[in-house]
């Protein structure tokens, strides 16, 4: 026997659930096969509270099997199906439900009400459905109908052949009807619209017809057709066919015994085709969600890391030009600074030094000054050399807080701090010239001659010899004026040339001191330099590294989400082959029941 043409598609579109990760979707699919397959027609009776939904399927099998009234709800299915004798039970998930559920024989007439009575218990099993089996000849061909509860019927529907909707005649439907309609038919094509309660409304056409008009404008395929569930039972008891004929049921006992049966592979194939669609259309909703999320990528984050980065490394490469710039401008100032440090401390110094020896006697002095000269000359050395590397501390935190101030390995380690030994140098004396015994007498004795050859000669005048008291105390006192005179000039020559031996000192200091503070300034730039390109290298390698790892994840991000995008496409695709197979299952028929309004 060949499969009907309905099950490649329903199983199909299961697979595909399968696919797309939907068991909730697949196994409402396979139950739905389960069903198909079986012979039953289930007819699902659903309508709003208190649209005599009960009634009618009480007048279809002429019998009791739901409850009505006004204090009886459906709060739970029920199912009429053949049975040689009457049956019914509460079927009910009890604790060894896993076994299977559990069957409470109950009257047929009291079974409804029991399992309403039961399922709003707050103690107890919960109740799934009431069971009923009933001799009738409309139920033998295979026909089930199932009572719904209002709030379940849609549920209930998606497992349906078809669809009896009740509205009774008092109103016309109303948009929660038209509403519920709209959603029954997606889920089951065929439809049948039952106004009941003609017998209470004397003008009851006139709503079919409006009910009518209000169906095509809203582009349902449903047929109407009025019935009285009160004549219908009341010709039962009665036997009168004239009173059953005006209760509207042998139109739709015809639908349900010959018309619908009749169509059986039609039905299928139009609830094969709803189901597909819904399901299709379902997935194909979730994939546009997700390929919209695809168009829109949610790694906006890293990408605006990744620009940050790259903002980050132009921003370092342009600070990296001006803290060099900045740093030889700071050596440069700090160069001249020291230099001119370092010659106004040895300015005062020689200052200093021709102001002792306006006095001082080298001769005398000049171990004394010699150390005095050293001393001051190391102490400048020391102090312009630690100002040198304080300033180039300060400078060097200065930088480093720009660079990098996180970092607290920006700055070299340590900076050379010693002075050189031969900066202040060997001071020699200079040649002292000494004046001996010798030399005073002779200059006594040239400046003596002068005097006595001078006053000699002058008292010669008043008679007196050439030496005489006179000239001789004469010559004595300018022998003393003589030798006083030289000694006073050796004095200023010995300064002289002690100030010119310290100036010579002092300016050979400054020279070689001066050359080793500008070649440490210099080798101390570049260790910063080195240092500060050094820490701008390995921050850079950092962002570098950081900005690829970002751009990494944001291809990775694009690739998954291209490839995502491309097999959305295809799945797609493949949903609109299955759609328009599920569709093509759907070829135009007679509905059931005419569309017309019948009397």
């Amino acid at each position: 026997m060949l499969a009907p043409p309905w099950l490649d598609v329903l199983d199909d579109t299961a697979h595909v659930c399968a696919t797309q990760r939907r068991p909730d979707l697949a196994d409402r699919i396979r139950r739905r096969r389960a069903q198909l397959l079986d012979e039953k027609l289930r007819v699902v009776v659903i309508g709003e509270t208190g649209q005599g939904k009960s009634q009618l399927v009480n007048a279809l099998v002429n019998a009791p099997v739901c409850a009505v009234g006004e204090d009886a709800t459906t709060t739970v299915p029920a199912v009429v199906t053949h049975a040689e004798k009457p049956t019914a039970a509460v079927v009910t998930a009890g604790p060894r439900a896993i076994e299977g559920p559990a069957r409470q024989p109950v009257p047929v007439e009291a079974v409804t009400g029991q399992a309403n009575r039961e399922a709003v218990a707050v103690s107890g099993p919960p109740v799934v459905r009431a069971e009923v089996g009933l001799p009738r000849a409309l139920l033998a061909g295979g026909l089930a109908l199932v009572d719904t509860p209002p709030r379940a019927a849609i549920e209930t529907v998606d497992s349906a052949d078809a669809v009896l909707m009740a509205t009774d005649a008092t109103s016309e439907l109303s948009a929660s009807e038209i509403q519920l309609l709209e959603q029954v038919v997606r889920l089951c094509p065929t439809v049948l619209v039952v106004l009941t309660k003609i017998d209470l409304v004397p003008g009851w056409r006139t709503v079919a017809q409006r009910n009518r008009n209000r169906l095509d404008q809203r582009g349902l395929m449903a047929s109407l057709i009025p019935v009285s569930a009160a004549l219908r039972l009341a010709a039962a008891r009665t036997g009168d066919q004239a009173l059953n004929a005006e209760s509207g049921f042998g139109e739709l006992v015809k639908c349900l015994h010959q018309d619908l049966p009749g169509q059986a592979d039609l039905l299928a194939r139009r609830s094969v085709a709803a189901l597909s669609t819904t399901t299709v259309e379902a997935l194909q909703n979730e994939l546009t969600d997700e390929f919209a999320a695809t168009q829109q990528p949610d790694n906006g984050d890293a990408v605006a890391r990744w620009h940050a980065a790259g903002r980050r490394l132009e921003k370092l490469q342009r600070d990296a030009n001006r803290w060099q710039t900045l740093l030889s401008d700071e050596v440069s100032d700090l160069i001249s600074d020291v230099e001119f440090d370092l010659r106004d401390r040895t300015r005062k110094i020689l200052v200093e030094v021709d102001e002792y020896f306006e006095t001082a006697d080298p001769a005398k002095t000049w171990p004394e000054f010699e150390e005095w000269l050293r001393e001051n000359l190391t102490t400048v050395a020391e102090t312009n050399s630690e100002w040198l590397l304080d300033r180039f501390e300060w400078i060097a935190r200065k930088i480093a807080r720009q660079v990098a101030p996180h970092r607290e390995d920006a700055l070299p380690d340590s900076l050379p701090r010693e002075v050189p030994g031969d900066a202040v140098g060997d001071l020699r004396m200079p040649r002292v010239e000494r004046f001996s015994v010798g030399q005073k007498l002779f200059v006594g004795m040239r400046g003596s001659y002068s005097g006595l050859l001078m006053f000699g000669l002058a008292t010669t005048i008043a008679g007196l010899p050439l030496i005489n008291p006179i000239s001789l105390g004469a010559g004595a006192a300018f022998g003393a004026k003589s030798v006083f005179e030289e000694r006073g000039n050796r004095l200023k020559r010995r300064q002289h040339a002690a100030k010119t031996a310290a100036h010579r000192y002092v300016d050979d200091f400054f020279l070689r001191y001066g050359k080793h503070s500008k070649d440490t300034a210099r080798q101390i730039h570049r260790a910063l330099r080195d240092r500060l390109n050094g820490v701008a290298d390995e921050l850079r390698g950092e962002i570098t590294a950081t900005a690829k790892t970002f751009k990494q994840a944001i291809d990775d991000d694009t690739t998954r989400r291209t490839v995502r995008a491309n097999e959305i496409r295809r799945m797609m695709e493949e949903l609109n082959v299955l759609r328009r197979r599920a569709q093509a299952l759907a070829t135009p028929a007679q509905l059931p029941a005419q569309r017309g309004i019948t009397a």
